[in-house]
């Protein structure tokens, strides 16, 4: 006899289309993932319809499939470990031994997939039911908080917790782990993060209508406003990025301050010129509190970025917040 049996020799009740075997009684091809191996869940649990309803057509229903489709699914099955499953007849379909052993096999890896499922279900339930967003102070301050609400509609089960600073901050939080969704406003994406523009603004130049400026006829030119101090942010803020990259550097700053509300409450004493968010100013503007100053020979538009660690898409209660903030 050769080394390779031929397919069918000796092969008895319950056997369809054996794998091939050496003299030795090793199977040929056995090798490769599990995957390759094993039927699916899907067929698993067919097969265990099969058993308990004793119709091939009844367990076809029962799993949404035509009845054509579960019989191909069960042959598919049948070829693949090698043994008859299903014995079928006019009066049913019946289980062969060879079956019986496997669908008692199957229960177990189904009900084992039922825990892992019920396990996972725990573990997303546990991720969804909080959400740390980091974000930088004019996004915080004028766009999140609707954002929020509409979240909170959503789910109204998350607690959410805001962690607001300057864009640096920002990347830092998500980096380390302290925060699932961040939002900068910056010249540039922080390295380590991926993105995507939710929003665009402008920065404009405002002062207090007791200002000279206030009274200007002609625009300021660019080269005006980089040599004259200024209301800033702190370093690190994305409004101080961007207004530096835009004018090529800036003057040292008349005062610096750590947050927007801060800024735009100097500027409203007459303290001196700003450059703030139009998103932040809008109230001032129409109250008079506050002038817009035109300047020209520069943009001073921005994108705003949601943010999150490289490799690491949001998901649950993140992605949803990042869907709300493009709508």
């Amino acid at each position: 006899m050769s080394n390779v049996e031929e397919q069918g020799q000796g092969q008895g009740r319950g056997q369809v289309n054996p794998r091939p075997v050496t003299a030795t009684g090793a199977v040929t091809g056995s090798g490769g993932p599990l995957a390759h191996r094993v039927p699916d869940l899907g067929a698993l649990e067919l097969l265990l319809a099969v058993a308990r309803l004793g119709s091939l057509g009844g367990a076809a229903r029962e799993m949404g499939i035509t009845q054509p489709a579960a019989s191909s699914r069960i042959r598919s099955m049948e070829r693949q470990l090698g043994v008859a499953l299903v014995d079928r007849s006019p009066r049913g379909s019946r289980l062969t031994d060879a079956g019986a052993l496997v669908t008692d096999w199957a229960r177990r890896i189904v009900e084992a997939a039922e825990a892992f499922d019920v396990g996972a279900q725990a573990l997303r339930d546990r991720r969804d039911s909080r959400l740390r967003v980091a974000a930088s102070m004019t996004i915080a301050e004028y766009l999140l908080p609707g954002w929020l609400l509409a979240l909170r509609a959503q789910r109204p089960d998350t607690a959410v917790s805001l962690l607001a600073g300057n864009s640096t901050v920002v990347a830092e939080r998500l980096l380390s782990g302290e925060a699932d969704l961040g939002f900068v406003e910056g010249v540039s994406v922080p390295p380590g993060l991926d993105s995507a523009v939710i929003a665009h603004d402008r920065l404009i130049v405002v002062t207090a209508p007791g200002h000279p400026w206030a009274r200007r006829r002609r625009p300021l030119e660019a080269s005006e406003l980089a040599a004259t101090p200024l209301i800033l942010r702190e370093k690190g803020s994305g409004t101080r990025q961007v207004l530096d990259s835009a004018l090529g550097g800036l003057a040292r700053p008349l005062i610096e301050l750590s947050s927007t509300t801060a800024v735009k409450a100097a500027a409203v004493s007459g303290a001196g010129p700003a450059v703030l968010s139009e998103l932040a100013v809008g109230e001032e503007l129409a109250m008079r509190r506050l002038v817009r100053v035109p300047v020209e020979g520069v943009a001073l538009a921005r994108d705003l970025r949601a943010v999150w660690p490289t490799g690491h898409r949001p998901t649950g209660p993140a992605r949803e917040l990042l869907s709300l903030t493009r709508g």
